[in-house]
């Protein structure tokens, strides 16, 4: 008989719970080859094996797991929280965590997990440290012009923050070359159409082909918008509370930030984004919020172009209306 494990995992162990006869089962692994291998004593292929997203410690696992051809469904940590809160849960240890993991799964539709390529995993962590460097450029910068605003910044120090602002900004370019390198490798083709959309450039296009795993990830243009972090909430409950709505932004904030900048250059370049700058800004809508509804514009031409595997085309604009 099938079963739904619930798995809360962290960096050195991972908490088990299952129910089995009526009765809860309770176990604890080490998350390492040899904890896995005894796991795997007490599952079938017929259950679903299910856990959180949980920083990098789930992926050896769900990795191990899925080359075992075991379903595992791996969720959002918020969907876990949410639903523990609806539960009313007060109790939060690896045990109870486990256990919720496993109600949760037993009553929702789950969905199997596959590992990303290795030239997407690649691409991410070079994009992760490409931003921290980024950070580490723009943070001594600052500093060394704070330092000579006080007069007192001494000749070695400042010619050390300036090797420094060197070193940082040739690794930038190298990282930089290496994403644009691994992307044209593995997403040659989309990239070339993406490029295509007036106001989309050649980052943007190997990011979005990223985070989507060459848009094999989502269905529809929505659920990659709710993905990147797009989607507009409303707050409004009767007739008495009103207030003003903004974006969810629980998605990917570097894909949020390239897209504004798209956005930017979109509104004086792309055809419907001008057209549509001009209707808000005619309305008297603010920048930020023209910025955003472009973005989702853009998002949709996207997805649009690259589900269909053509080129943009201005005039067929019904293609970009895709559900």
């Amino acid at each position: 008989m099938s079963k739904i494990i619930g798995i809360d995992i962290s960096k050195n162990t991972f908490d088990v719970s299952y129910l089995e006869k009526d009765k809860w089962q309770h176990k604890v692994f080490k998350n390492q080859s040899k904890g896995f291998e005894q796991f795997k004593k007490l599952i079938n292929s017929a259950d679903w094996i299910v856990m959180e997203a949980s920083g990098p410690y789930y992926v050896q696992l769900a990795t191990f797991l899925n080359l075992g051809n075991y379903k595992v469904c791996v969720l959002n940590p918020l969907i876990i929280r949410r639903y523990s809160q609806t539960r009313l849960y007060r109790a939060k240890t690896d045990k109870k965590d486990a256990k919720t993991i496993a109600e949760y799964g037993a009553q929702y539709e789950l969905k199997r997990w596959y590992p990303e390529s290795n030239h997407c995993i690649e691409i991410k962590q070079l994009y992760t440290a490409l931003e921290l460097l980024k950070k580490q450029k723009h943070q001594t910068k600052r500093q060394l012009e704070s330092f000579e605003v006080t007069g007192l910044l001494s000749n070695n120090l400042k010619k050390e923050l300036k090797q420094l602002l060197l070193l940082l900004a040739r690794r930038i370019i190298k990282f930089e070359k290496q994403i644009e390198k691994l992307g044209q490798l593995a997403y040659k083709d989309t990239i070339q159409r993406l490029r295509t959309i007036p106001g989309v450039g050649i980052k943007t296009a190997i990011m979005m082909s990223v985070i989507t795993d060459n848009f094999t990830k989502f269905e529809n243009y929505k659920q990659l918008t709710a993905f990147v972090g797009f989607s507009p909430r409303l707050y409004q409950s009767g007739t008495s509370v009103k207030g003003k709505g903004h974006i969810c932004k629980m998605g990917k904030p570097q894909i949020r930030k390239l897209l504004y900048l798209c956005s930017w250059s979109a509104k004086k370049v792309n055809k419907t984004c001008i057209e549509m700058y001009n209707r808000l800004k005619e309305k008297g809508k603010p920048e930020r919020v023209i910025k955003i509804a472009i973005a989702n514009k853009l998002i949709k031409q996207i997805f649009a172009v690259a589900k269909n595997e053509q080129y943009y085309n201005e005039n067929h604009q019904s293609l970009y209306c895709a559900k």
